[in-house]
């Protein structure tokens, strides 16, 4: 058996919904998380530069001995695992794009799935190409919406603001000939906004969550194989790139639980 670490990037804390979702489903692996926080966002930064900072993160975790890979960064997985998988062609490395694609897919009934993101991932249009190359028959409707990741980090996920913002993101495709059955959660921050997204959109519309899709995804792969973890009880060590109290204090509720700041480390890319 394999107990070697699982690494997890992502630009900030957004992808700790994706360890969250590992935990509940593989709760004995151990786990490395790279938060580079002091480079937030991804979103709005060049093809170019995604694909430098990507390598970067994906290079400080090759310094431990992992088994498998998660980009758990939709943006990152639009634009830069290509690049990552040619460099390190010798290790497992799981996207979230491709794993919320196959879950929209199953989900939808009228072939019509939109899709929320980041500018960047909205624009690459990586998951356009993931569901089309599923069902082709798929009508897809890309929105960028780059306040939903503050929103997440400063803790504004219900209410009258969090509903207000969606409505502002949401109106265009709610008033749509042909209205989505589908959302696909295109970001590992909104995930924390979900309640008030489901609460605009109404309950008829199902929302598809990358992080859970990826969680799944990893623990098809992982489940019954010779990579599992044998560990009577799992680990997690936090790398940041910025400070740790902040770290710490922002990540929280992302997990659902206290962080020991023990637990995370200040690097340097």
């Amino acid at each position: 058996m394999d107990n070697r670490a699982i690494g997890i990037f992502d630009s900030g804390v957004g992808g700790l919904t994706v360890l969250k979702a590992l935990l509940q489903e593989l709760p004995r692996e151990h786990y490395i998380y790279l938060g580079d926080t002091a480079r937030l966002p991804y979103g709005t930064k060049s093809r170019e530069t995604i694909i430098r900072y990507a390598l970067q993160c994906t290079e400080k975790l090759m310094e431990y001995e992992l088994k498998m890979l998660i980009v758990a960064c939709n943006t990152v997985s639009s634009v830069a695992l290509p690049a990552i998988k040619e460099k390190y062609p010798h290790i497992q490395i799981v996207g979230v794009v491709e794993p919320g694609a196959e879950a929209a897919c199953k989900s939808t009934k009228n072939n019509h799935i939109a899709v929320l993101g980041t500018e960047s991932t909205i624009k690459g249009k990586a998951y356009d190409k993931a569901i089309l190359a599923i069902n082709p028959h798929a009508v897809i409707t890309g929105k960028a919406c780059p306040l939903f990741v503050g929103m997440a980090e400063e803790g504004i996920l219900e209410g009258h603001l969090a509903e207000e913002m969606a409505k502002h993101y949401l109106k265009d495709i709610l008033r749509q000939e042909h209205i989505p059955d589908t959302i696909v959660l295109g970001c590992t921050h909104f995930p924390l906004l979900k309640n008030a997204i489901q609460n605009v959109i109404g309950k008829n519309i199902n929302l598809v969550d990358s992080a859970q899709t990826t969680a799944k995804k990893v623990c098809s792969l992982l489940d019954g194989t010779a990579a599992a973890c044998t560990s009577p009880s799992g680990s997690i060590h936090f790398l940041t790139t910025d400070d740790i109290a902040k770290f710490k204090a922002v990540g929280e509720p992302f997990l659902g639980f206290s962080l020991d700041s023990s637990h995370v480390e200040l690097v340097d890319l």
